[in-house]
């Protein structure tokens, strides 16, 4: 394990008595807010609250900051608040950790919000990937980049062998910075991410192969690997990935001069097809410039795409899903008012609940590879 979590008991406020987090999962959301408020207001500048862009509106609304995972990495790394509240995933909460200040201390409401993209590479995987490379003589002209939904100790592997870490925001950067030090990358854990940036600076797709963890030598023959540009994770978003070509022709016929914009983690074939693409910021200002009036359908996680429609329908502006049945990213969704009243009244009473702490050796090298990131525009 790269990481100590801590889950303990709060005093209700209100009662004095011990009170679980089981308590406070059976109360109703709307009577999380006073509450949630409250606690805010009594602990002041000692806390920030970041929230993912992802996150629900009942959870985000009370963010000091909202953005995507490079934003918000970003606002932990120059925060001088003793505690991070962070209403997003695992990984993200463990990047804060590893950016943030001697003394600080990150939370992150609920442990089981995770990533199924960061889940599908395992350091065991990518260490027998990378011994594999190297037994084909192929480790030092290969640069290990891996996407921000990672876990730490892949961040802290691409940052021990020269690599970094990237997000959708500055991936195209990333890959340059990568390219002028080795002749190819091995790219982790989203194949898409690594393919649409890939064939956006003109890199033939014959040279992106896909590494299999799963298949004895990644699934490719040597003479395939050797001449590889990109080595592209076998790793998904689950929620990106559903949205389909299909979609794209259904939304053009139904709404005629729409204008399609979707996040790089979805499918090349999708991502031909939308007249633009990019990371969740990018999504937002897409659709800040767009004329009053103007149609747009965005293929990411329903939740921005349904604050995005709220926000702009006073200028005519008509957002909605490129998949008519939304992508909701249920993990992220773990987070409710509960969890984070919860901790909050926690933090009220002097107790650090759901710690997330990376490894010292582990934080070392997964800071190395951040703040290598930070660096890249």
């Amino acid at each position: 394990m790269n990481l100590v979590t801590e889950e303990l008991t709060a005093i209700s406020p209100e009662t004095g008595s011990e009170c679980s987090l089981e308590n406070y999962l059976a109360l109703p959301d709307h009577t999380m807010d006073k509450r949630i408020a409250d606690a805010r207001a009594r602990l002041g500048a000692t806390t920030l609250l970041l929230g993912h862009h992802y996150q629900r509106d009942e959870v985000i609304r009370f963010a000091d900051y909202t953005g995507d995972s490079y934003k918000l990495s970003k606002i932990a790394s120059e925060t001088d608040a003793k505690y991070i509240v962070f209403c997003g995933v695992h990984f993200m909460a463990e990047s804060a950790d590893v950016l943030g200040h001697d003394g600080q201390q990150v939370i992150l409401p609920d442990l089981n919000a995770g990533c199924s993209m960061a889940d599908m590479a395992e350091i065991s995987q990518v260490e027998a990937c990378w011994e594999e490379l190297e037994r084909m003589g192929l480790t030092a002209d290969t640069v290990p980049l891996t996407y921000m939904n990672s876990a730490a100790a892949i961040k802290a592997f691409c940052g021990e062998r020269g690599g970094l870490v990237c997000t959708s925001s500055n991936a195209r950067a990333a890959f340059a910075w990568a390219f002028a030090r080795g002749k190819r990358i091995l790219f982790l854990p989203d194949q898409h991410l690594g393919r649409n940036t890939g064939y956006a600076m003109q890199i033939p797709m014959e040279d992106m192969v896909v590494w299999d963890p799963w298949a004895l030598q990644g699934g490719q023959t040597a003479n395939r690997l050797a001449a590889s540009k990109i080595l592209l994770w076998k790793g998904h978003c689950s929620v990106h990935q559903r949205f389909l070509p299909s979609n794209v022709d259904d939304v053009r016929a139904k709404y005629p001069g729409i204008r399609v914009i979707v996040h790089p983690e979805c499918r090349w074939e999708v991502c031909q097809k939308a007249d633009a693409m990019g990371s969740t910021e990018q999504i937002i200002s897409f659709v800040e410039r767009a004329p009053e009036g103007a149609t747009i359908a965005i293929g990411t996680e329903i939740h921005l795409v349904n604050r995005l429609a709220r926000r702009f329908a006073a200028e005519g502006k008509r957002i909605i899903s490129l998949d008519d049945h939304g992508c909701l990213c249920t993990t992220m969704y773990r987070i409710s008012p509960q969890h984070l009243a919860w901790a909050l009244e926690n933090l009220v009473e002097g107790r650090v609940v759901n710690r997330i702490k990376v490894r010292a050796d582990v934080k070392q090298w997964a800071k190395v590879a951040l703040d290598r990131m930070l660096e890249v525009k």
